[in-house]
């Protein structure tokens, strides 16, 4: 069994402490020989971890369980600018020492950053930020557009779609990218709820906490259409701070980052079961252009349309609709 420790400081958002449950669960569930224990864990003082326009979460763990943990992972949080609590630091570098691996997410990279860990090696951060950490840390090789690094034992993402991301990336280490792309299918699926694992997906969190499922419903059936926040936003009866501060507080992504996600887990979907060209795929989602799509595509997957539908028919999974078909 791997052991995921996820540091959870105070300020970091709910979603990015019930992702890695998400993920590691939903690939025990479905795959043989797969198995985790996810732990959450904090500082010194109490176990409560408060998220931002969320609820207090208990972390039932301190940072003694990442003494034996495979894996380590920090996810974004509101105290970066400050010094790790007490201990942290310590713990990290012996996390590092005995050849455990460290994943970082967003704003968690300063936290990685604060070790000594990242010098003279790449990372990134939350895109907004990437200045600021190559200022504090001028011996760390910030990538500006990195959407996931991996150097040596130490793997930074950014802050659209990074814990999840991250979670499949090391899934894939672990189990291989067959378990890992099977997991995120699973996972993408809209509104779906895994209750074994965590009590919400992010899509649902959104549709009850914010009352948004029927934009949703609407975003997806309009996925074809050049919509731009204005046109979420008048949907939704909002202001377009107000829908961005909603979507960001309980899902990590803005409304346009998440429309974006849905198009490409309707390209996807469409790529695995149907004969549709891809360029037309390109259309059908909502893409500019097949440049677009496959740019988006290769950023979020490490993949081409072509290649995963490729991939995906080495599997055994067969078209259900022809070209003619529509």
């Amino acid at each position: 069994m791997s052991v995921v420790a996820v540091l959870a400081l105070d300020g970091v958002p709910g979603h990015q402490l019930t992702t890695p449950g998400l993920v590691f669960g939903a690939a025990e569930r479905d795959h043989r020989g797969v198995a985790y224990e996810v732990r959450i864990c904090s500082g010194p003082g109490p176990r409560t971890i408060a998220g931002p326009a969320g609820p207090r979460i208990g972390a039932p763990y301190g940072l003694d369980a990442l003494a034996d943990a495979d894996v380590v992972l920090i996810p974004g949080h509101d105290g970066y600018r400050d010094a790790p609590p007490a201990g942290v630091v310590p713990a990290l570098r012996a996390v590092a020492r005995r050849g455990g691996r460290i994943a970082a997410v967003d704003t968690g990279t300063f936290t990685l950053a604060a070790t000594g860990l990242l010098n003279g090696r790449r990372a990134t951060t939350n895109r907004r930020r990437t200045d600021e950490l190559a200022e504090l840390y001028p011996d760390i090789d910030v990538d500006p557009l990195g959407i996931a690094i991996e150097d040596g034992p130490f793997l930074t993402a950014a802050g659209v779609f990074g814990g999840m991301d991250v979670c499949l990336r090391l899934l894939a280490h672990d189990h291989g990218r067959r378990v890992a792309d099977a997991t995120s299918r699973e996972l993408i699926t809209p509104l779906h709820v895994y209750a074994d694992d965590v009590q919400e997906t992010i899509a649902r969190q959104v549709a009850a906490t914010v009352g948004l499922e029927p934009t949703l419903r609407w975003m997806r059936a309009h996925l074809h259409d050049p919509l731009t926040l204005a046109d979420l936003a008048a949907h939704a009866r909002t202001g377009a701070g107000s829908l961005t501060r909603r979507f960001r507080a309980h899902t990590g992504l803005s409304p346009l980052q998440y429309l974006l996600r849905m198009r490409l887990e309707e390209a996807q979907r469409m790529l695995r079961e149907t004969d549709i060209p891809v360029e037309e795929i390109a259309y059908r989602a909502g893409f500019v252009s097949p440049v677009a799509m496959r740019r988006h595509f290769r950023a979020l997957t490490d993949s081409t349309p072509r290649a995963y539908r490729s991939a995906h028919r080495a599997a055994g999974d067969r078209p259900a609709r022809r070209l003619d078909a529509d």
